[in-house]
């Protein structure tokens, strides 16, 4: 199945603080090279990120971890579940543009 920038997936991800690997939502960022580049998404609306609601078609009000970015293979995921609105795909990538921008490159 062909995924795209924008989709929203429930996939395979490991935890940062444990080996453990849970299904949990994600956003594709992109793909390249059979490599998913993903965003996590966590139902926790006090961490900071963008905010993601279920008028948007989320399960529940969520948030969108723009740093907890890795990459996942196309067998890590189980279902494609909404796909982000042009909007709020702008939303997301100039939050991202930012914070790369901040990168101090030498």
């Amino acid at each position: 199945m062909m995924r795209r920038p924008g989709d929203v997936v429930l996939a395979q991800v490991q935890f940062t603080d444990t080996f453990e690997i849970k299904k949990r939502p994600a956003l594709i960022l992109f793909e390249e090279f059979d490599n998913i580049v993903v965003a996590g998404i966590t139902s926790n609306t006090k961490m900071k990120g963008i905010p993601l609601s279920k008028e948007e078609g989320a399960i529940q009000d969520s948030v969108i971890k723009l740093n907890y970015i890795f990459t996942i293979s196309a067998a890590m995921i189980s279902k494609t579940l909404f796909h982000l609105t042009s909007k709020k795909k702008q939303v997301v990538y100039t939050e991202l543009k930012k914070r790369l921008n901040g990168l101090n490159i030498e």
